[in-house]
C-alpha cells in the first residue's frame, strides 16, 4: 500500500473500496455541485503570513467546543449512512474520536443506533436530529439521547425539503437502497466491503426502524422518510426541542446573518455555519465565504462552528482565523472510514492534527486559541 500522507490519499483508497452508490452518496453535492466544489476551493485563495525567529516550543491545540474539552478544535460531523461506508461505521468512527480526544456526532439517519454506539463507547457523544412531522417520534428520540447521556444535541434546520442530488438519483440511492443489477455487480468488485457487511447485523437505520410508528422493517422506511421531513419547520419548533432536551443545543445549517441572530434568540449554545456539504441549495455561498458576516453579526453572543469543505489542517486554521471556534469534518473522516475502517478515521485525524500544528507554528503561534485574522494576508480572504 502507498504511504498515506493526505486526506486525498484516503479519498482515493475509499473510492476503490466502497461500492459506487455509497461512495457517491458521501462524495457529491446537489444539482451542478458548484457549492460542493466551492466549499473546498474557496479555502485555497486564503494566504498565510509566515513568521520566523519565534519560539515554537510547547505548542498546544487544546480547546473546548460547546463546553467539551477537545484535543484540537475539530469534531466529527453527523453523516447519514456512515455504516454503509464500512460495516459498523458509526461505532468505529465514534471509537476513533474517543481515543483521539475529539467530539463525535451521530446522525439520526445512521445505520448503528444511538444505543449501539453508546454500548460500544465510554465517552459521551453528540446526537444530531432532524425535525420530523411525527413529533411523538422526535420526543422519544430526544429521550433516547438523554438516556444514553449524549452531551449535546445538534439540531439540523436546513433539510426541510431534500435537495436534488443527481448522483443519488442515478445510483438508486434511497432508504433502503435499491439493489439494482448494476449496484449488485459493482458491490461484487468490492470484496473487502462485502465481507465486512456479511459479518455484521447492522444494515438498517437503527434510530428509526422499530421506533417510528409504522416503520417495523426496511421495506416500510422509504415511504415514512419521504413524508417526514417538515417543510413547516419554524423557530417555535426549535424552542420546543430546547425545552424537551434541556441540555446543550447546537443549531446546524446557518448561512445568513439574520438566521444567526434568530439562532441566538432561540437560546442555542452554538451554531454551525453549514450548507449541508453543498447537498442542499446549489449556488449558495461556501461555508467559509459565509462565515465572516455571521461572525460580525453574532460572534460576541454565541459560539460559532463551521462545517463543509474541511479537507486539511490548513482549512481548519483558516476557519479559526475568520472567527470559527471549531470545525466539523464529514467527508474527510468518511474517506478514512471507507479506506481502512477505524484505523482510517484515526489516520484522518492524525493528518489534520499534524497539518494544523505545523501551520500554526509557521504562522508564529503556539496556542490555537490565539489564532486570529492576523495570520492571514489582507486581501486574500
Amino acid at each position: 500500500m502507498a504511504v498515506i500522507t493526505t486526506i486525498e490519499d484516503l479519498r482515493v483508497l475509499a473510492q476503490q473500496r466502497v461500492p459506487r452508490m455509497f461512495y457517491d452518496y458521501a462524495d457529491s453535492g446537489s444539482w451542478t455541485e458548484s457549492t460542493y466544489r466551492a466549499n473546498s476551493s474557496d479555502f485555497a485563495g486564503m494566504k498565510f503570513r509566515q513568521r520566523v525567529a519565534v519560539n515554537m516550543e510547547n505548542r498546544t491545540l487544546r480547546t473546548t467546543m460547546a463546553g467539551q474539552s477537545t484535543i484540537m478544535p475539530v469534531a466529527i460531523a453527523p453523516t447519514g449512512l456512515t455504516g454503509m461506508q464500512h460495516a459498523d461505521g458509526e461505532i468505529l468512527a465514534a471509537r476513533a474520536a474517543e481515543k483521539f480526544g475529539i467530539p463525535f456526532t451521530l446522525s439520526t439517519m445512521s445505520i448503528c443506533s444511538i444505543e449501539d454506539v453508546a454500548a460500544n463507547t465510554s465517552a459521551p457523544f453528540w446526537f444530531q436530529m432532524y425535525m420530523m412531522k411525527d413529533r411523538d417520534f422526535i420526543g422519544r428520540l430526544i429521550d433516547r439521547a438523554k438516556a444514553v447521556r449524549c452531551s449535546a444535541l445538534v439540531l439540523t434546520l436546513d433539510l426541510q425539503i431534500l435537495g436534488q442530488r443527481h448522483k443519488d438519483l442515478k445510483n438508486g440511492l434511497s432508504a433502503p437502497p435499491k439493489l439494482t443489477l448494476a449496484n449488485i455487480a459493482n458491490m461484487m468488485t468490492k470484496p473487502r466491503w462485502c465481507l465486512g457487511m456479511l459479518g455484521t447485523k447492522r444494515h438498517g437505520f437503527g434510530n428509526v426502524v422499530g421506533h417510528a410508528t409504522a416503520v417495523s422493517d426496511m421495506s416500510s422506511l422509504a415511504s415514512w422518510t419521504a413524508q417526514q421531513f417538515d417543510p413547516a419547520l419554524s423557530w417555535d419548533d426549535v424552542e420546543w426541542v430546547k425545552q424537551r432536551w434541556g441540555g446543550k443545543l447546537i443549531i446546524k445549517g446557518i448561512m445568513d446573518p439574520e438566521d444567526a441572530r434568530l439562532a441566538v434568540r432561540s437560546g442555542a449554545d452554538a451554531l454551525i455555519v453549514s450548507n449541508h456539504g453543498g447537498r442542499q441549495l446549489d449556488g449558495a455561498l461556501s461555508s467559509i465565504a459565509a462565515l465572516p458576516a455571521i461572525v460580525d453579526a453574532v460572534g460576541g453572543q454565541i459560539e460559532i462552528h463551521l462545517d463543509s469543505g474541511i479537507r486539511s489542517g490548513q482549512d481548519v486554521i483558516k476557519a479559526l482565523a475568520l472567527g470559527a471556534h471549531g470545525v466539523y469534518i464529514g467527508r474527510a473522516f468518511l474517506y478514512g472510514l471507507g479506506a481502512m475502517g477505524e484505523a482510517g478515521v484515526t489516520k484522518c485525524l492524525e493528518i489534520i492534527r499534524t497539518e494544523l500544528d505545523l501551520t500554526m507554528a509557521f504562522c508564529g503561534l503556539t496556542d490555537i486559541r490565539d489564532v486570529s485574522r492576523d495570520i492571514l494576508i489582507p486581501g486574500t480572504f
